[in-house]
């Protein structure tokens, strides 16, 4: 029997999940999990990528050791952020993390040359500050960018560093804002015209693809030799893949990040899309997902934080429910992208308040901003959808499912809750051949998990 291992490493933790099929059901184990987080150094943020590296060694160890070594690992990670690479394979300097200010200082100077509009119609993807193709212009103009010779988004770097292999990934390349939405390959109008080094770009590999087998000195540090497969390094393409979706319903992945969208055969670049702010990011065989990027649970993860931690999201949860207050905030607003403090910020635009009532605030301003983006939705396709997918670690908040089940008057199907790594073992089967395509995968996930339904 095939064993996978899935690394799904988010902003604030990661996790190593063992995963085989027998029967029809999917068996997952997780055997490692590890915090995460930006660390700031003289008022900018980085990823500490030596750490977190040597974290997914130690989980890769410990499957070893508990006698369950994988055939076949994969790994994931948020979107946007990158490594460059020296002559000789090496990282060149730290590794920023998206919510640095640098990409949104960058940003006005990359519109100078291309105008937004005109990325979009090219590309499809929304504007948010921290896109790659304005971290890169931050990168041109301190020098950085002319000491590279490759380019890596941060899966793809982890990938390398197992086993010596350079590839760059679709589904996480297109979040970049750099590929062009129709021939799916790096833009090189685009390229050109912002003075990026072409070199660095090469050849989109598709999920499902091979990697390569682990590097000698890996495989003798934990124990025992496997194959990387491409999952969707994406994160949220691993995670809809994993969306028990039977029609063409919309879904909401929550973490972090809410990413609410429709799958597509082809990209939405009009003037309305653009509007709206929805990007058009890659899926499986480069068809893709409309989605828009709401702020999601950041916002509540940074009042825990602030509180010490003492305070569970269940409590939270709990003590939003006891406190209710017909007041919203937009969770879009830049605002809340990385202030000092949560609390302060909110109580800036809603007054001094309660932490029940900042909690229940958050959480109604997100299911007000889910229906505000279904709306839309439903507007640019001429649709009405009359089911809400919600998937991810938020579809465990019972509070937030209800307010945004009342909010958009949708029957709202829950789970499965670790979508992301589901998605990533799924899609490494389907590469070796183990699951046949996505809808075999999908019948898979309906037969093992237990899916909840809210309706209102």
């Amino acid at each position: 029997m095939k064993r996978y291992l899935a690394v799904d490493i988010g902003a604030s933790s990661g996790r190593h999940i063992l995963a085989e099929l027998k029967g029809g059901i999917l068996h997952c184990e997780e055997i490692y999990r590890f915090p995460n987080g930006a660390k700031e150094v003289n008022g900018r943020l980085y990823w500490d990528t030596d750490r977190l590296f040597q974290e997914i060694l130690a989980g890769l160890k410990k499957a070893g050791e508990i006698g369950k070594a994988p055939d076949y690992v994969g790994i994931d990670t948020w979107a946007v952020d990158y490594v460059l690479l020296g002559e000789k394979g090496e990282r060149v300097g730290d590794v920023y993390a998206y919510r640095d200010a640098r990409g949104g200082i960058a940003s006005e100077k990359v519109h100078e040359r291309i105008p937004f509009p005109a990325l979009y119609a090219r590309t499809g993807i929304q504007f948010q500050p921290f896109n790659t193709i304005y971290q890169l212009y931050d990168d041109k103009e301190t020098g950085r960018q002319d000491e590279a010779h490759g380019f890596l988004m941060l899966p793809d770097y982890f990938h390398y560093l197992l086993t010596g292999v350079k590839k760059q990934e679709y589904t996480n390349a297109t979040s970049t804002g750099m590929v062009n939405a129709e021939t799916h390959t790096w833009d090189a109008e685009i390229l050109s015209a912002l003075g990026y080094n072409e070199k660095l770009f090469g050849t989109l590999s598709q999920p499902g693809s091979v990697v390569g087998a682990f590097k000698k000195e890996i495989a003798d540090a934990v124990g025992y030799n496997a194959t990387v497969i491409l999952p969707a390094t994406h994160d949220t393409a691993s995670a809809v893949l994993a969306a028990p979706i039977t029609e063409r319903a919309p879904y909401i992945s929550s973490g972090t990040w809410s990413l609410l969208g429709i799958e597509n055969e082809g990209a939405v670049t009009s003037e309305e899309a653009r509007h709206y702010n929805y990007s058009n990011e890659g899926s499986l065989r480069q068809t893709f997902r409309f989605q828009k990027n709401i702020m999601g649970l950041w916002m509540i993860q940074q009042v825990r934080k602030e509180l010490g931690d003492g305070c569970s999201f269940a409590e939270l949860a709990a003590l939003a429910e006891k406190s209710p207050i017909d007041v919203t905030v937009d969770v879009n607003d830049n605002r809340f992208l990385a202030p000092k403090s949560m609390l302060a910020e909110m109580e800036s635009v809603i007054g001094k308040r309660t932490v029940g009532e900042i909690a229940y605030c958050i959480f109604n301003s997100l299911a007000e901003s889910y229906k505000k983006a279904i709306e839309e939705l439903e507007e640019m396709t001429g649709a009405r959808y009359d089911k809400l997918h919600i998937i991810g670690g938020g579809s465990q908040n019972k509070l937030l499912n209800r307010l945004t089940a009342e909010k958009t008057g949708k029957t709202v199907v829950l789970g499965p809750t670790e979508c992301t790594a589901i998605g990533n073992v799924l899609m490494q089967m389907i590469g070796t051949g183990d699951v046949k395509d996505l809808a075999e995968a999908r019948k898979i996930i309906r037969n093992t998990f237990e899916i909840e339904e809210v309706t209102l």
